[in-house]
């Protein structure tokens, strides 16, 4: 159904209906003009707003400026500033309070002031940049207050903290699947360096098969008959193609590259396990 003529007129001056990242450049230019000469015709959702513009080093910090003598104030990155600036906050009668995602600094932000009680709102930084001209750290806070203020702001979902230990750990263990799988390639690369072509004839050197025999030339085995025993009974490859693999060209460095990728492939898994 489309909506009647009186309705896009509607939609048009009332910018308040949509979120920023949702409003055109002209619906932009009219919601700043408003914000900036404090038009009460605007909605305010969130009275007891703050804004956070997030930093590698410091914060800054700004409330509304009936709240504080300093509306504006910078912190440190320290648990110790964290907790002040949580604090301060309180002080001020601040409720909710917007930041961007920036990088990873934002994370310990968020947690203590989570863990202050304050509802946070976590913004997409793409969401904010359109602020004319060059912006400060103290106007990047303002600005975020006074959208925060006005609800014009989506907050990103944020998992509950259970479900974040668990990322943490499954993030983690993927991380170690790929070395482990790097440290796969590299020793591929070295035995095929020295002409052991164990890759023709098996579907995985990582398998039983081929982990016993890298574990046996490591050793000091060099008989490809006797690698061949290792041949697990599931392997298509019969012992004569797996021991005519095996007849390479033995080189010192190329074994030493293979022992340190073999070690740093069971060093994942047992970080794994």
């Amino acid at each position: 159904m489309k909506p009647k003529p009186q309705e896009k007129n509607e939609r048009a001056t009332n910018p308040t209906q949509h979120h920023w990242d949702e409003m055109n450049r002209k619906q932009r230019r009219e919601m700043m003009r408003r914000m900036q000469s404090e038009d009460l015709r605007l909605e305010v959702l969130h009275p007891d707003a703050a804004g956070i513009d997030i930093g590698n080093e410091s914060h800054y910090a700004s409330v509304p400026p009936s709240r504080d003598s300093q509306p504006v104030r910078e912190f440190g990155c320290t648990t110790a500033e964290l907790k002040a600036m949580a604090d301060w906050l309180k002080q001020c009668r601040i409720r909710t309070v917007a930041m961007q995602s920036t990088g990873v600094y934002w994370i310990a932000v968020y947690d203590i002031l989570e863990q202050a009680g304050l509802e946070v709102y976590l913004v997409n930084a793409r969401d904010t940049k359109n602020l004319p001209g060059h912006k400060s750290d103290v106007q990047e806070s303002q600005w975020l207050m006074k959208l925060h203020t006005y609800g014009l702001l989506r907050n990103s979902f944020r998992p509950t903290q259970e479900i974040r230990v668990m990322r943490t750990y499954w993030r983690q263990r993927n991380d170690l699947v790929q070395s482990a799988s790097r440290h796969i390639l590299r020793m591929q690369k070295a035995l095929t360096q020295m002409n052991l072509q164990l890759a023709n004839v098996l579907t995985d050197i990582s398998g039983a098969t081929g982990q016993a025999i890298i574990k046996a030339i490591l050793a000091g085995e060099r008989n490809p008959h006797k690698l061949a025993e290792f041949r697990d009974y599931r392997v298509k490859a019969s012992e004569g193609q797996i021991a005519q693999s095996l007849e390479g060209n033995w080189q010192e460095d190329l074994l030493f590259v293979l022992k340190q990728e073999h070690e740093g492939y069971e060093f994942c898994h047992k970080q794994m396990a």
